[in-house]
């Protein structure tokens, strides 16, 4: 297989549109992680993403009546916007089926490269379906995102050209969606030096290969996280897990928040913003140096694309100084009375506060949402919180709670005393036309809203913090109505953070 793939790798065409990517020294990310720690940019390509190569790869290899009848893929949009550039330098025309929920950056894109975008379907699993559909319905010749050998050696040629540009490299860090990158990358680096590491990384909530090397075969995610999109694939591909799953060496998963903190990094070292995806590898590098304690090594991380929507940066911001530790978030109980909040900031030192919520409840207890910088990532946050509960503060550590990172923060101080029945649910559903007017006409008429929070703040998918009325008998009718309506939810009344600074006590 190996020297199959090699050969393949060896043979691929994909430099007439794409280039040898630059592999850059991370001097400030170096200095934190004590490690050389390289960038290999991808997100300079002509359509600032590494797809261009394997679709090239493909289109070029097709035989003449093939081209003639055109070529169809799916994609989020990366993968789509290769397929367009590599067909309009053949000649050839592209079809373009993209989820709706992708960015509008990457649908421009790929129609001012000349391609037809087909907006079909909530997630990439609709958008293939579509696709393969189109194949059959119109003889167009499918080129996969990345179960294709000729895909797969199209992205391996960024792994050839990682081991020519460094000739000491000890790891790279891939990121992962249907794994033809990984495995493109993995076969190129262990068929000429099968020394150095080759580590995938996911998201913690898109671990399509992850959740197959644990079960030993490709399995079917119910669902993914669509923050990083790029990556938003809920199984594996047939042959890019059976190249891949012999190959590599460690998988890491990430976090949103470290994502964020990422992308944040990459900008700080170049100036360059990548898309969550795109800075995926970077957040897995930085994860696996401090759980393993590497030190002193070179590690390369591939920068696997640009095409951010510049909305979103507002959610990668707010949330970076979390991703890296650098940020509390608690919830504080002081008593009600003159000079505790001055006592209170005693113990906090000189720490730079971000927030500093509070509303007045008479005869009741002051529950402070704070924010504080800190210097110290986890260490510091832990010594804080203890100290704080010595000097007998009730300290909740909000870090890991979402509902408070995404809608609690904004709504201290909005109690309702004396409220019957108020039950909470937080919502996520894909940000298209007309999801938030299904979600309130599917819930408005029945129940009750007793509280209501909508954000759009850049993300895929839209977030809903909503309150309502049900009595206890009716709580399986509730519930019946929220499959039915089809979007994400969780039952939020016992989260703690509500109960201090939202409930009805």
């Amino acid at each position: 297989m190996l020297e199959q793939y090699r050969a393949r790798i060896e043979s691929a065409r994909v430099y007439d549109v794409a280039v040898v990517s630059a592999l850059e020294d991370a001097g400030k990310l170096s200095q934190r992680l004590g490690n050389r720690v390289l960038f290999k940019r991808e997100d300079q390509q002509s359509v600032y993403s590494f797809k261009l190569r394997g679709a090239y790869n493909k289109i070029a290899r097709l035989a003449p009546e093939q081209r003639a009848r055109g070529v169809v893929t799916a994609s989020a949009g990366n993968h789509a916007q290769g397929v367009a550039l590599a067909a309009r330098k053949l000649g050839i025309p592209a079809h373009i089926v993209m989820p709706r929920t992708t960015p509008a950056l990457k649908v421009e894109s790929v129609r001012e490269l000349g391609g037809k975008a087909i907006l079909h379907g909530d997630g990439f699993d609709d958008a293939r379906a579509h696709a393969e559909q189109l194949v059959v319905e119109k003889g167009w010749t499918m080129i996969h995102p990345y179960d294709d050998p000729d895909v797969i050696a199209g992205q391996g040629t960024i792994g050839r050209e990682l081991l020519q540009q460094c000739g000491n490299l000890d790891a790279v860090f891939v990121p992962v969606g249907g794994g033809g990158l990984i495995a493109g990358v993995a076969a190129a680096i262990k068929s000429a030096n099968p020394r150095v590491k080759v580590i995938a990384v996911e998201p913690d909530d898109s671990t399509c290969f992850a959740s197959a090397m644990k079960a030993g075969r490709r399995v079917v995610l119910p669902q993914v996280g669509l923050f990083a999109d790029g990556v938003a694939v809920r199984q594996i591909g047939e042959e890019t897990f059976r190249v891949a799953r012999h190959l590599v060496d460690d998988t890491v998963l990430v976090s949103v928040d470290e994502i964020c903190a990422a992308t944040r990094d990459i900008f700080y070292d170049k100036r360059a913003l990548p898309e969550p995806s795109g800075a995926l590898a970077v957040a897995g590098l930085k994860r696996w140096v401090n759980e393993h304690g590497v030190r002193g090594q070179t590690l390369a991380a591939i920068i696997s694309g640009a095409n951010v929507n510049f909305d979103r940066l507002r959610h990668i911001a707010e949330r970076a100084e979390l991703g890296d530790d650098a940020e509390a978030l608690l919830a504080v109980t002081l008593p009600e009375r003159p000079g505790a909040y001055r006592q209170f900031m005693r113990h906090i030192g000189r720490r730079p506060v971000t927030e500093f919520n509070y509303r007045y409840a008479q005869g009741s207890p002051a529950h402070v949402f704070v924010g504080l910088k800190l210097a110290g990532g986890s260490e510091e946050l832990d010594m804080l919180v203890a100290g704080l509960r010595e000097q007998g503060y009730p300290v909740l550590d909000l870090r890991g709670d979402e509902m408070a990172k995404d809608h609690v923060r904004f709504m201290v101080g909005g109690r309702a005393p004396g409220l019957a029945h108020e039950r909470l649910f937080r919502f996520e559903f894909p940000e298209r036309p007309g999801a938030l007017a299904d979600f309130l006409q599917a819930i408005g008429a029945r129940w009750n809203i007793s509280l209501f929070h909508y954000r759009n703040h850049g993300a895929a998918y839209g977030r809903v913090l909503c309150g309502l009325q049900v009595p206890k008998k009716e709580w399986a009718e509730c519930r019946r109505v929220f499959d039915a309506l089809g979007y994400e939810y969780a039952d939020e009344t016992g989260n703690p953070a509500y109960e201090l600074f939202l409930g009805t006590a």
